[in-house]
């Protein structure tokens, strides 16, 4: 049985996030979040808040083994981009992206 979460909007590029994800995939929960924990990326506690996430989703249901969690799938989505101005020399402006991201993550029993 496939237990879902999503994190959208999540002001982190796509990119960046990914480094981590490709770290925790296929592991057993547990010891993603032992990773995650000790991971010095900005993007460490917003994937461990993720898993917990998960494994809250996963609890509610009764015919669920939380300690038999892996992680199945996860990734990132491209969310929408906030445009941000900064002036540069002699009047001109070059666009800022700021991005965001649609986090995804399955867990499943073994």
């Amino acid at each position: 049985m496939e237990i879902k979460a999503i994190a959208k909007y999540i002001r982190i590029s796509p990119r960046k996030i990914r480094l981590l994800m490709r770290e925790i995939r296929g592991k057993k929960v547990e010891e993603a979040l032992n990773i995650l924990t000790f991971a010095p990326q900005k993007g460490a506690p917003i994937l461990r808040k993720l898993v917990n996430s998960a494994i809250a989703n996963a609890s509610q249901r009764p015919d669920t083994d939380v300690d038999s969690l892996f992680i199945k799938h996860i990734f990132a989505d491209e969310g929408p981009m906030l445009k941000r101005f900064r002036p540069r020399a002699m009047g001109r402006a070059t666009r800022i992206r700021k991005r965001t991201s649609h986090l995804t993550i399955i867990l499943d029993e073994k």
